[in-house]
């Protein structure tokens, strides 16, 4: 049995997740040691037939988003180590083994999160993302109450997933839903490896990224909503988050490429991300798929292997 399953749900990727498998490929853990297990998550190019011939177990599901394609990826895994990453995502050739050595050494932890760098940010978008830190799971791991890792470069114990019913599937801000359940159930941390490196696509344009982060925080605001007996959030809340993006708006910064790529990447992020959380936070509909009667640990809802189409 393999150590280590790498669950990739992808979606419309075939022109990206043939950099990704053949950085797979060429890890310099034993091939015996892991398994490759891609959720095409109902894509409509040549997704599937790409990664299957580039050696990963394919599974084909109906679309239903990243973390319910994650869960079906859990049940199907065979290694004892989940390692999560995205079909955008290129990782070093040490990557799994600078987690699965992480994990040995600190026994106790909860899982292991790497270090993401963006993967050739040569747009203004892109660079912004590299800039501030986007995707640094270090940075995120230092948040004081809701500590976690993106899903696109952190490994968990599967039977630890299994144990708390996996990703919460209505909710796409995955990585903090799913970090928070499982600190509660088993009252350890991640642990952070910088030197399990993964590259990531960043969004290469403004358009593209504006629409990025308004997904964010529509998640965002969706997370805020499941939890909302502990994260209170009124009118007065935002309009003092509204306040503070006019005072970046207006702020007088020194005029060099650098100061401006920053002062823009700030605009475009806030008022996006304010835009999305809104458009959810406060509509009824969506206020009403989350009863404050949800469970401390409920999960997503699993799909039954039997169902499912696997091309391996």
């Amino acid at each position: 049995m393999p150590e280590i399953s790498v669950v990739i749900p992808a979606y419309n990727a075939a022109g990206m997740i043939g950099a990704c498998m053949v950085a797979l490929r060429a890890q310099r853990l034993p091939p015996q040691d892991f398994e490759v297990v891609v959720v095409d998550d109902g894509s409509t190019d040549g997704t599937a037939s790409r990664a299957a011939a580039l050696g990963a177990r394919v599974i084909r599901v109906v679309r239903g988003g990243p973390p319910a394609a994650r869960n079906v990826g859990i049940e199907a895994a065979r290694g004892t180590w989940i390692a999560f990453t995205d079909a955008d995502c290129i990782p070093s050739s040490v990557w799994l083994a600078r987690l699965l050595s992480a994990a040995q050494r600190n026994k106790g932890g909860l899982g292991v999160a790497g270090k993401t760098i963006g993967y050739r940010s040569s747009t203004p978008a892109a660079r912004f993302v590299d800039l501030t830190g986007g995707l640094d799971s270090e940075s995120y791991l230092r948040h004081p109450v809701y500590p976690f890792a993106p899903t696109c470069n952190v490994m968990y114990q599967r039977e630890d997933l299994r144990r708390i019913g996996g990703f919460d599937a209505r909710i796409w801000h995955e990585g903090c839903d799913i970090a928070l359940r499982m600190r509660r159930e088993f009252g350890s941390a991640l642990i952070h490896e910088p030197s399990a490196i993964m590259l990531h696509r960043h969004r290469a344009s403004w358009r593209e990224y504006f629409r990025q982060q308004r997904g964010y925080g529509k998640f965002h605001a969706q997370f805020m909503l499941k939890w909302r007996q502990e994260m209170r959030w009124s009118l007065r809340h935002e309009l003092l988050a509204w306040g503070e993006l006019a005072r970046v708006a207006i702020r007088v910064v020194p005029a060099t490429p650098e100061a401006s790529l920053l002062r823009r990447g700030q605009l475009v992020r806030g008022l996006a991300q304010r835009l999305g959380f809104i458009g959810a936070y406060w509509n009824p509909l969506e206020r009403s798929r989350w009863a404050p009667t949800d469970r401390k640990h409920a999960g997503g809802s699993q799909r039954a292997l039997s169902t499912l189409e696997v091309q391996s």
